[in-house]
């Protein structure tokens, strides 16, 4: 408790310092009295609703007992797989389904947030879900070479404004989302076969049977032929059901990116955010059964979607694996190259995902990355309005101390217009521009620790420094009609700090 009570405290005075030096007056003129302030987030959690150990009281004890202040749960959405042998997929199949929201069910999950929020307002739990929007099969059971890819190629969707909204989601398994059309004419014509199936049952066949010195003449039913017919109807019937197919089938590979393409573009006209979840994770396992050979579950890491796809909010930019997309001329810095000269509509912002299942899961804590998001309030819109515009920064840390960015400004010395991340600075072209960053640690002692600044994509001023450290940087503000933009990396190991871009465009 009392690196908790310390680390609030810094923060606190980066925030003071942040309101009352360079950016005071601006923060003053949008909305009077009120300044920016950090609200310590944790980022892609999972509850005991989906996949996760602990309650929602439990994440709330854990949050509240090391100063987080807001939690954005993500647990999952939907969890079902299958694998049909042709021609009857439908029916002989194999389904594998894991706890998740849809089975716990969307309006008991949001009224159980809802609730745990007014029993303690000091904690806000934000919901969200983590979704599969698609995956595929390779191979062949009787090949032994069946591969399903893609399962944990996921995005995570917060901020959705209905129930309605969020049991529609058009991801791989949702009958809600499948789409009726033209054949679903075509799946639902067995029932053309009951009809002759009843009549072949009712049917009395008229035959001859000679009786001593005569004929006598036998009515019987023969309705062999109307029972097949009645047991295929019902077999495909079953096989059809629910007469709708997903937009994207799971038994071919050529949909590329279009299964998430529709997600992002579903949420986006609904208000929510999107986020492409640990795009360079590896996940791979095999499992055996027996004279069926082995199934491979695959997904392999997929970072040139953030380049590939459009339209969504972030990306995890920092978690507790090797990330290269945040190296300055990586991915992520194509994708912010790509808005800077108008190729993109909307930059791309970087979150800190804790992927937090269980205390101790692959030596995880619920502290372990935390989001740092610039507020005006302490609410679920405020601190989704600042997801959506980048006012935030993430952050890896021990059990003993973390990083602290206390300050990270951009200022127009012609103007005298500050921003912070997510923000964009106007300056007269080639004109004086000011880059001030202050780093300290929650412990309160000193660290060697290593820093780079990067401007477009490339080093600015790299070195180490002993935290507490403040640096202020000079340069200029590019060309007229052109954009640049300034990030942070700090730290190394597991105390690390990921910035989100201020960017700055020359009149």
């Amino acid at each position: 408790m009392k690196n908790t009570t310390r680390r609030n405290m810094l923060r606190l005075i980066g925030c003071v310092a942040l309101a009352g030096s360079l950016w005071n007056a601006a923060a003053e003129a949008e909305e009077p009295g009120q300044g920016w302030r950090p609200v310590t987030t944790v980022f892609h959690v999972h509850s005991d609703t989906s996949t996760g150990s602990d309650s929602l009281e439990s994440l709330v004890a854990k949050a509240r007992s090391y100063g987080i202040e807001a939690i954005i749960l993500t647990d999952n959405f939907l969890l079902r797989f299958e694998y049909g042998l042709s021609p009857l997929p439908g029916l002989i199949r194999r389904t594998v389904a894991l706890p998740s929201i849809m089975s716990y069910g969307v309006e008991r999950y949001l009224e159980a947030i809802r609730e745990a929020n007014q029993r303690h307002p000091d904690v806000l739990l934000v919901p969200g879900v983590e979704v599969v929007p698609h995956y595929y099969w390779t191979g062949s059971l009787f090949g032994k070479d069946l591969t399903m890819h893609d399962a944990q190629k996921n995005i995570l969707v917060v901020g959705l404004p209905s129930e309605t909204d969020y049991k529609r989601l058009p991801v791989a398994g949702n009958y809600a989302a499948y789409e009726y059309g033209w054949p679903t004419v075509l799946w639902l014509s067995p029932v053309l076969l009951v009809g002759p199936a009843v009549w072949l049952l009712n049917r009395r066949v008229e035959r001859k049977v000679k009786v001593g010195w005569t004929f006598m003449v036998v009515r019987s039913r023969q309705g062999g032929l109307g029972v097949a017919l009645l047991i295929v109807a019902g077999l495909l019937l079953f096989n059809n059901y629910p007469f709708a197919r997903p937009a994207f089938d799971i038994y071919q590979d050529g949909n590329g990116l279009q299964p998430y393409q529709r997600l992002i573009e579903y949420v986006r006209e609904r208000g929510g955010l999107t986020v492409w979840s640990m795009p360079e994770v590896r996940d791979s396992h095999r499992y055996s059964f027996g004279r069926l050979g082995i199934v491979t579950v695959k997904t392999d890491p997929y970072p040139d979607v953030l380049l590939q796809t459009g339209d969504y909010t972030a990306f995890g930019a920092l978690y507790g694996d090797t990330i290269t997309m945040t190296d300055p001329g990586g991915v992520w810095d194509a994708v912010l190259g790509e808005y800077a000269s108008g190729r993109r509509a909307s930059p791309v912002w970087g979150m800190g995902e804790a992927v937090f299942h269980s205390r101790g899961q692959a030596g995880k804590e619920l502290q372990d990355v935390e989001t740092i998001l610039w507020v005006r309030e302490r609410t679920e819109p405020a601190l989704l309005d600042a997801m959506a515009k980048g006012r935030m920064y993430a952050s890896l840390r021990s059990k003993e101390y973390g990083l602290v960015l206390k300050e990270f400004a951009l200022l127009s010395e012609a103007t005298g217009e500050p921003a912070i991340s997510g923000q964009t600075v106007r300056a007269p072209a080639l004109t004086p521009v000011v880059v001030r960053l202050a780093v300290s640690s929650d412990d309160g002692n000193s660290h060697q620790t290593p820093f780079q600044v990067i401007r477009s994509g490339r080093l600015m001023k790299t070195g180490t420094e002993s935290v507490p450290f403040t640096l202020t940087l000079r340069d200029t503000a590019p060309a007229a009609g052109e954009m640049s933009y300034y990030r942070l990396m700090i730290g190394t190991g597991e105390h690390r700090i990921v910035s989100n871009p201020i960017f700055i465009r020359g009149e």
